[in-house]
């Protein structure tokens, strides 16, 4: 690559590309870790967005109707370093650039989302960051479509390489986003032929431009490093009704000894090929030094946006004051006031008719309530809708011709609807949820995660939680699923044994600020085990006294879901012998452990035997049979210790030992 031609024809633009190269290049020099190759590659892509198009305000970094930046390729994670550095974002000085990688840095290894505004995802496991690309312009679309292109206009750009093509996860996004028709979604392929072992073609020869075409998308092929090409496809891509991808060619470590080979994807800390590669670029030498002219071109680039926003802040003026006070909370994150009203209305219809139903039903009840009183919420499936109940009748569903439909037709795509979640919730002013079997957790597992670790509160509405689904066998039946969720921290599992814990469980999961939240729900139907109706909401402490000893107390009987009515059964067989028997629900193991310790001990007193009941293994539950005062208690469980088979649930639960009788007779033996 010539690169002297490259700073002979565009010297403007070379120069204030040039930043992010140097910067990157020091930075990853100083921590002699990171990722050089692809913030170097991508620098002219990124120079002309952000100057010409991108519509940002580095002083206002949440102004909601900005255009969204997501950086898929997380590892080139300084390219967003220094373009925030650069144009001027609070959270990001000169200091922090310089503190890459290092222990209470902002700029960590790859974007946290969280760490400092203008990140607008987490990415780094590759493929997440397009994924979520495509929840942040549904939430956009709808938007627009509900405050009118005055309030809500604006653009998702997503920059991704071909690690996050080949990630299974961006076939999912893919799809959807075309089938959808998301024109406000543009995503630049940088496509350098390089990956960490070699070319691109001793794993794949996809025929990536083909493959956005074949799935509905715009397409365009360019010079990744010629800025007008660059500027020419931005335009023409905001100019059609279709998700755009325009594929960059681009050289990696562009100017640098490890130009276009793998090595070029990592760290590249040789003194002597920086300073020659400075001295290419005709930058200057001094580390993490930018020429000052430079430095102001990229602040008055940041500064423009500022004129926008005011724009927008006079134009959101004009609404009602009801108007504006609704956007605003939506955008907060806060449930509406009446929310609790409402659950605690259908808490007491139910205690009052105790239904015996399905807690996948108890949850489509409780979403008839809350979906036409909290606007923001948008549901969907992964083609599992009759099965999840995740839809009601007054959503609508999310079309290209329908953009205030509220419901999502996800389609097989497990991961891709987490991701989209993920995306929706952290574009803001969106409540999303959705649902596939329990077992299916594991296909959405990468996004899970995320969402976990960014503290987005997205609800997976997982139903047919346990052997209880019955003939669909084992490779439907989720054995390990809870245990699996139950040990990644930041998320709220919570686990109903009837309608008015699922109630509570949703209003928990509308009000959640920072954790996501689990819904483990059932295929059969469930009795109402809450037959006294309490306006507290008890599933908030975890876990609550449901039953208590008639007499002395010489057993505790644990339980979550669809074993809470079995611990109920086995507690009257055992009162009915004289044993006085406590019963505990334990919907959430996480807000249990939130509670105070006092609470707890009240809860789970020393000295009775225990017995835990529950349709999945026993891993995690030590904890609350062995109890936490350093007391080994007298403890049991009932439950399953393998895979489970094709039967009715009836006969399941009879042939795994999962019943009232086998319980009895656990305390039995633990009582001798």
């Amino acid at each position: 690559m010539d690169i002297s031609a490259l700073r002979s024809a565009h010297p403007d633009h070379w120069k204030k590309a040039t930043a992010i190269r140097t910067l990157t290049l020091d930075a990853v020099a100083a921590a002699n870790s990171g990722h050089s190759g692809m913030p170097m590659g991508m620098a002219d892509v990124a120079t002309v967005l952000f100057e010409k198009h991108l519509n940002f305000d580095p002083k206002a970094p949440d102004w909601p109707d900005r255009d969204r930046f997501i950086l898929s390729a997380g590892h080139g994670s300084m390219l967003l370093y220094s373009l925030m550095y650069l144009t001027g974002y609070e959270d990001m000085p000169l200091s922090q650039v310089k503190d890459f990688r290092q222990w209470g840095a902002r700029t960590a290894g790859h974007p946290e989302y969280g760490h400092a505004r203008g990140i607008e995802t987490t990415t780094g496991p590759l493929g997440q960051g397009i994924a979520n690309s495509v929840g942040f312009a549904i939430a956009e679309e709808i938007q627009r479509a509900t405050w009118g292109k005055k309030i809500i206009d604006h653009y998702t750009y997503v920059m991704a390489g071909d690690g996050c093509l080949m990630e299974g996860v961006s076939h999912e996004a893919i799809g959807l986003a075309g089938m959808q028709k998301l024109g406000h979604l543009i995503v630049f392929f940088d496509n350098n032929n390089i990956t960490i072992d070699g070319t691109v073609d001793m794993a794949d020869i996809t025929d990536q431009p083909k493959r956005f075409a074949a799935a509905g998308w715009h397409v365009q092929e360019i010079d990744g490093h010629d800025p007008d090409a660059i500027d020419a496809a931005i335009t023409a891509a905001k100019k059609t009704n279709r998700p755009s991808m325009i594929a960059c060619k681009t050289h990696i470590a562009l100017g640098h000894a490890a130009q276009d080979t793998s090595k070029g994807h990592g760290a590249l800390t040789d003194k002597e090929h920086l300073k020659a590669a400075k001295e290419a670029y005709g930058a200057p030498m001094g580390d993490f030094e930018v020429d000052p002219d430079v430095k102001k071109q990229w602040e008055a680039i940041g500064a423009r946006g500022e004129d926008t926003r005011k724009d927008w802040e006079a134009r959101f003026a004009t609404l009602s004051a009801s108007k504006q006070a609704e956007f605003n909370r939506t955008y907060a994150g806060e449930a509406p006031k009446k929310l609790s009203a409402m659950i605690r209305a259908l808490k007491k219809q139910v205690t009052e008719g105790q239904p015996k139903v399905a807690t996948r039903k108890s949850s489509e009840m409780v979403l008839e309530v809350i979906n036409p009183v909290m606007k923001e919420t948008i549901g969907g499936s992964a083609d599992l809708t009759g099965s999840n109940n995740t839809k009601t009748s007054d959503l609508g569903v999310f079309t290209p011709d329908n953009r205030k439909g509220r419901y999502i037709y996800y389609g097989i795509r497990e991961h891709g609807m987490a991701a989209a979640m993920n995306g929706m919730a952290l574009h803001g002013g969106a409540k999303p949820y959705g649902g596939t079997f329990m077992c299916f957790t594991d296909y959405a597992r990468g996004a899970m995660r995320l969402s976990a670790l960014m503290g987005v509160p997205v609800t997976y509405v997982m139903t047919h939680d346990s052997i209880g689904l019955g003939e669909d066998g084992p490779t439907h039946q989720p054995v390990e699923h809870l245990a699996m969720l139950r040990a990644t921290p930041n998320i709220n599992v919570i686990r109903p044994a009837d309608t008015v814990e699922t109630a509570e469980a949703w209003e928990l999961a509308l009000t959640s600020r920072k954790t996501p939240t689990v819904l483990s729900l059932t295929r059969q139907g469930l009795p109402t085990v809450r037959k006294d109706h309490k306006t507290k909401n008890l599933t908030a402490q975890g876990a609550y006294v449901l039953a208590d000893a008639e007499g002395k107390r010489q057993a505790i009987l644990m339980a979550t879901g669809s074993e809470v009515s079995v611990a109920l059964a086995a507690r009257d067989l055992l009162q009915a012998k004289g044993i006085g028997t406590r019963v505990v629900s334990m919907p959430c193991w996480e807000l249990f452990e939130e509670q105070e310790e006092s609470y707890r001990k009240r809860v789970l007193p020393a000295g009775p035997v225990r017995v835990a009941i529950e349709a999945g293994i026993r891993f995690g539950w030590d904890r609350w049979l062995f109890g936490e005062r350093g007391k080994r208690e007298k403890s049991g469980f009932i439950g399953m210790h393998g895979f489970g088979a094709s039967a009715p649930a009836e006969r399941l639960f009879e042939e795994f030992g999962i019943t009232a009788e086998a319980t009895v007779a656990k305390v039995d033996a633990l009582l001798k």
